[in-house]
């Protein structure tokens, strides 16, 4: 008999500590004998890791308008989405994804400041009817995302280079989506250790899990 399949993402600003909570959610799901399927945004295929090459390491991105973004990030999603993440979920795979179309409604829908009804728009032409069942936003501090940010030894990318100001507009605004969708947003607070953290987002996945 198939195992239900479960679409779960995780949002946060840079250093919120989501790559180590996917791996941990991973690995544990795996001792139960679920099968799991890891996508990151932007990437995932090979396509949407071309458009993760030119939005965040390109030594032609600094021009980048907001719009070129936008269009940029949900290009990669649609591939994402039709590609990787329906194929998994139809074989009742568990799908684990780092960023979503969230991620658009904040970064450029609330940080870049590109109209609501149009991040809507692009989003649900991206995604169709492909949906998370449940996402962790994993709430700290943008100054305290930053320090853990700039410690990791590797040249930050473009995104990863904003200001402060545009991080607590990104924080806002997930914040603000978590209040209009408290039936899939999670909110974690993502200042404790990681084995505390872990141990919150199992409890929040048990009842999906059956």
């Amino acid at each position: 008999m198939q195992q239900r399949s479960i679409f779960i993402s995780f949002e946060g600003s840079e250093g919120c500590g989501k790559s180590t909570q996917i791996r941990r959610l991973a690995a544990r799901l795996e001792t139960l004998s679920r099968p799991v399927t890891l996508v990151r945004e932007p990437g995932g295929t090979p396509i949407g890791e071309e458009i993760r090459q030119l939005l965040q390491f390109s030594k032609i991105n600094k021009a980048m308008t907001a719009e070129a973004e936008l269009l940029l990030f949900t290009a990669s999603r649609a591939q994402l989405v039709r590609e990787r993440i329906e194929p998994a979920l139809r074989t009742g795979s568990i799908v684990i994804a780092d960023r979503f179309l969230d991620s658009t409604t904040v970064y450029q829908g609330v940080a870049r400041r590109i109209d609501a009804a149009v991040v809507k728009f692009v989003n649900d032409f991206a995604v169709a009817d492909c949906r998370p069942n449940l996402t962790f936003l994993l709430d700290l501090d943008p100054g305290r995302a930053r320090e853990r940010m700039l410690s990791q030894p590797r040249t930050p990318d473009r995104m990863e280079q904003q200001p402060v100001e545009f991080y607590e507009a990104v924080r806002n605004g997930y914040l603000t989506l978590a209040e209009h969708e408290t039936s899939r947003v999670c909110v974690i607070d993502a200042s404790r250790t990681a084995e505390e953290i872990e141990q919150e987002i199992w409890r929040h996945l048990q009842p999906l899990l059956g």
